[in-house]
């Protein structure tokens, strides 16, 4: 099968090498930038890969929403399978996409958009097949993982292991998506997407690492806690419930053992129990090969992630809760249930009474919107 790839970057390069290795599969045209066709096999034009009969899938790997959706629908409308590493776009447009896809008779994957070269979506698709799912989620994005990291084992403040993050290339020059949460976010959705065919949109919540410092480290490692970006999501009694924030565990939780720019995505089965993955979850070769898996799926029969039934739908937040670390100003202790509390100065750290994660996230919203600096992380005992 001759596959065209859109987008040459770093991803696109690696996908594009191992096409001229891999079985049953072919390099086919790529899709540059106008000013950027300096080799035979690029070209600047969609139409010249959606009309070109001999191309049975198109690989996106360019990143965005837009032109990538109309490309993709022209890919599917034109009948080539489709495969793609664009959270962003999934996130957005899974539904229309499988939509086209199932009319037209071939294949929507994603599992590159989730985890890298970790097959945390793929797994997921197999198991809902024969088992329940109850939870997922973990660690799914390297940047923030890598700084939290380097923060707590090197001792190094956030604006140090920033700049060390994007000088190895593992952060953008804007790594607002990164440290904020969102990516993991995008992620989570797919996730919950692919178990319980409910994409979720509304009431979505996304806490990430901007706000802590060397002190809040110091702090609650003193305690004996790490702290870790997490994922969350699983089933509600009205449907999803997905989030992301900080979370602080107790030494020895397998996610403390998930250093650097490393992934771990992990799901609950009633049947299976806790599954984890552990791999590298962005970058060349990872999320190439993730690419390719999906294609050669395609060569095997493989069709969709998504469940048949797929629909948009709005989140419970309220659902999931537990008790949290909150940095605070001291003169504003008493805006939480403290279950203890400790003053240094001006400022106030405290463990809240089990409160719902909605509540804590939009208190934290309302106080930072009166001037007030705030961290805060998920205890998990």
């Amino acid at each position: 099968m001759k596959v065209a790839v859109l987008g040459f970057g770093t991803v696109g390069v690696g996908v594009y090498e191992m096409l001229g290795k891999a079985n049953g599969l072919e390099q086919g045209p790529v899709l540059v930038r106008p000013g950027k066709k300096d080799a035979p096999f690029k070209v600047t034009s969609i139409e010249e890969i959606v009309n070109d009969p001999t191309v049975g899938a198109v690989a996106e790997v360019m990143g965005g929403v837009e032109p990538a959706y109309s490309y993709a629908a022209a890919a599917l409308q034109a009948g080539k399978h489709f495969v793609t590493s664009n959270k962003a776009l999934v996130a957005a447009k899974g539904p229309e996409l499988d939509a086209i896809a199932r009319e037209k008779g071939v294949a929507f994957l994603f599992s590159a958009a989730c985890g890298g070269g970790v097959p945390f979506l793929h797994n997921l698709a197999l198991a809902r097949e024969s088992d329940s799912i109850r939870s997922l989620g973990g660690i799914l994005n390297g940047t923030t993982n890598y700084m939290l990291d380097a923060m707590q084992r090197l001792h190094l403040d956030y604006g140090d292991v920033l700049k060390d993050a994007q000088r190895l290339g593992y952060a953008e020059a804007d790594p607002t998506a990164d440290v904020s949460g969102l990516d993991a976010l995008r992620k989570i959705m797919l996730a919950c997407a692919v178990a319980y065919g409910v994409l979720p949109t509304d009431g979505l919540l996304h806490e990430g690492i901007e706000s802590v410092t060397a002190a809040d480290v110091a702090h609650f490692q003193s305690r004996g806690y790490t702290c870790r970006l997490i994922a969350s999501g699983g089933k509600s009694d009205d449907g999803v419930y997905a989030y992301v924030e900080p979370v602080l565990l107790r030494d020895g939780a397998a996610e403390c053992s998930v250093l650097q720019n490393f992934n771990m995505a992990r799901y609950e089965g009633a049947c299976a129990g806790s599954i984890v993955l552990i791999g590298q979850g962005a970058g060349r070769w990872p999320t190439a090969s993730a690419v390719l898996r999906d294609l050669s799926g395609i060569l095997r029969g493989e069709r969709e992630m998504f469940p048949a039934a797929l629909r948009r739908g709005e989140v419970d937040n309220s659902a999931a809760r537990h008790s949290y670390y909150v940095r605070l100003p001291a003169e504003l202790a008493g805006e939480l249930p403290a279950a203890s509390a400790e003053l240094d100065g001006d400022v106030c750290r405290m463990i809240t009474e089990p409160m719902a994660v909605s509540q804590m996230h939009f208190a934290a919203a309302e106080l930072r919107g009166r001037g007030a600096e705030v961290f805060f992380a998920a205890v998990r005992e």
